[in-house]
C-alpha cells in the first residue's frame, strides 16, 4: 500500500488503539510511546503499510515537517518566569543533575568504546540519551532528528525501549535511596513551599485542553513559519561558514515565543504536540524491519550497558553532591527523577514521598528540563569528535 491517505488512516488508528491499551489494559506499563512504536512494527512488517526500504512520501513529510512542529508545539509549555516558585535548592540540584548527566554520557561512550561498539551514531545516541536524561523526550527527539536517527529504526525502538525500562527503575530507586539515606543520614527536610491540594493536583495531571479553530489556526501558523524561519537561518548562517542546527534554531524561537503572555494564552499546544510527537513514533514504528533486527539482538546488551552507566553515573554524582551541600534527600531524588523521568514522573515521585510541597518545583524543574536538554545534548554530541 502506497497511497499516503491510507497509510495515514492506519498510523492516526494505531494512535488511537495504543492509546486505549495504555489507559485500559496492563500494557499501560509499557506506555503510550513503546506502545506506538511496537504496534506500528507489527503493521508494516505485515505488509500492510510500507516498511523502510520501500518508504513513502508521507514518511518523510512526517519526518521533516511534523516532528520537528511537535516539538515547537510542547516547547510553548515552557514558562521560565514560573521558575522562581521552584525555590534555589531545587533549581540547583537539578541543574547539577543535568551536568552529571553529561558526565555520564561522555563515560558511558568510553566505556563500550564508542564508535568500535555503537558505529557511526553513537555521537548522537550519547546526545540524544543526554537530551533525555536532562528534561525528557521532547530532546531525545529533536537530537535525533537532526541527526537523522529515524532513519536507524530499530537502534531508536530498542533505545527507546531500554529508557523506558531505566526510567521505570529509576523510579523505585529514587524511592528507596530517599528513604535510606534519610535513615542513615538525616537531613532536615526543606519546607517554605505551600503543600498542593488534592484539586489543585488533579487539575496539574489532567490532559485535557479546549482548542477553538482560532487557536487551531494561530497554532499551526505560528509552528509551520517558526519551522521555516529556522530553516532558512541554518541555510543563511551556512553561507558563511557556521553550522547551527535547524532545530537547535527552532527550539530557541520557542522558548522565546513561550515567554509571551499572549502565546502562554493559546490554548492546544500540548495536545497537538503530544499527537505529533505520537506520529512520528508511528513511523519509528515502521522503519523497525524483522529483517534487520538481527543488528539491533547483538547490540542490545551495548545499548543497555551504554544507558544504564549513564544513570548510573549521574545517580552516583547527584547524590554525592547532594550529600556534601547537605540538602534535602527528597528534594534530591525529586530533582534527579525530574532529569531522568521527566516533570511527569517527577510528580509521581514527590507525591509517593508524601511532599505535596514538591509537587510544583517537581513540575517546574522538570519544564526546565524540556528547553535545556537539547542544547546540553547538542554540545555532548559536538564534543564527542
Amino acid at each position: 500500500m502506497q497511497a499516503p491517505l491510507a497509510i495515514l488512516a492506519i498510523l492516526a488508528l494505531n494512535i488511537v488503539i495504543s492509546e486505549w491499551l495504555n489507559r485500559h489494559t496492563i500494557l499501560r506499563y509499557l506506555g503510550t510511546t513503546l506502545l506506538v512504536i511496537l504496534l506500528t512494527a507489527v503493521v508494516a512488517n505485515l505488509g500492510i503499510i510500507p516498511s523502510a526500504t520501500q518508504g513513502s512520501v508521507l514518511y518523510d513529510g512526517i519526518f521533516h515537517y511534523v516532528a520537528p512542529i511537535s516539538i515547537f508545539f510542547l516547547l510553548l509549555g515552557v514558562n521560565l518566569s514560573e521558575l522562581k516558585k521552584a525555590g534555589l535548592p531545587m533549581l540547583f540540584m537539578f541543574v547539577i543533575g543535568s551536568l552529571c548527566t553529561a558526565i555520564g554520557a561522555v563515560f558511558a561512550v568510553w566505556l563500550v568504546g564508542g564508535s568500535s561498539a555503537l558505529g557511526e551514531s553513537y555521537r548522537a545516541l550519547a546526545g540524544m540519551m543526554t537530551g533525555t536524561y536532562t528534561g525528557g523526550s521532547v530532546n531525545f527527539n529533536a537530537i535525533a532528528i537532526e541527526y537523522n536517527m529515524m532513519e536507524e529504526g530499530n537502534l531508536y525502538a530498542g533505545t527507546v525501549a531500554v529508557d523506558n525500562i531505566l526510567t521505570a527503575l529509576w523510579m523505585i530507586a529514587t524511592l528507596l535511596i530517599s528513604k535510606l539515606l534519610q535513615s542513615w543520614w538525616p537531613r532536615q527536610q526543606l519546607t517554605g513551599q505551600t503543600p498542593l491540594t488534592a484539586a489543585e493536583i488533579t487539575a496539574i495531571q489532567s490532559e485535557d485542553e479546549n482548542i477553538d479553530p482560532m487557536q487551531l489556526g494561530l497554532l499551526l501558523a505560528l509552528g509551520a513559519g517558526t519551522l521555516w524561519v529556522a530553516d532558512a537561518l541554518t541555510q543563511l548562517l551556512a553561507n558563511y561558514g557556521l553550522s547551527v542546527p535547524s532545530i537547535l534554531i527552532l527550539t530557541t524561537i520557542a522558548l522565546v515565543l513561550a515567554q509571551i503572555p499572549a502565546i502562554q494564552r493559546i490554548s492546544g499546544a500540548k495536545l497537538l504536540g503530544l499527537f505529533f510527537v505520537y506520529l512520528f513514533l508511528a513511523v519509528i514504528g515502521a522503519f523497525c524491519e524483522l529483517a534487520a533486527l538481527g543488528e539491533i539482538g547483538e547490540m542490545a546488551l551495548t545499548i543497555t550497558i551504554f544507558t544504564t552507566s549513564i544513570v548510573l553515573v549521574h545517580g552516583l554524582l547527584i547524590f554525592l553532591l547532594g550529600g556534601l551541600f547537605k540538602q534535602d534527600w527528597d528534594l534530591v531524588s525529586i530533582a534527579s527523577q525530574a532529569n531522568v523521568g521527566g516533570a511527569s514522573s517527577a510528580m509521581a515521585l514527590a507525591k509517593s514521598l508524601h511532599r505535596t510541597d514538591l509537587i510544583l518545583p517537581s513540575i517546574l524543574v522538570g519544564t526546565l528540563g524540556s528547553g535545556l536538554g537539547t542544547y546540553i545534548g547538542f554540545f555532548v554530541a559536538e564534543v564527542l569528535l
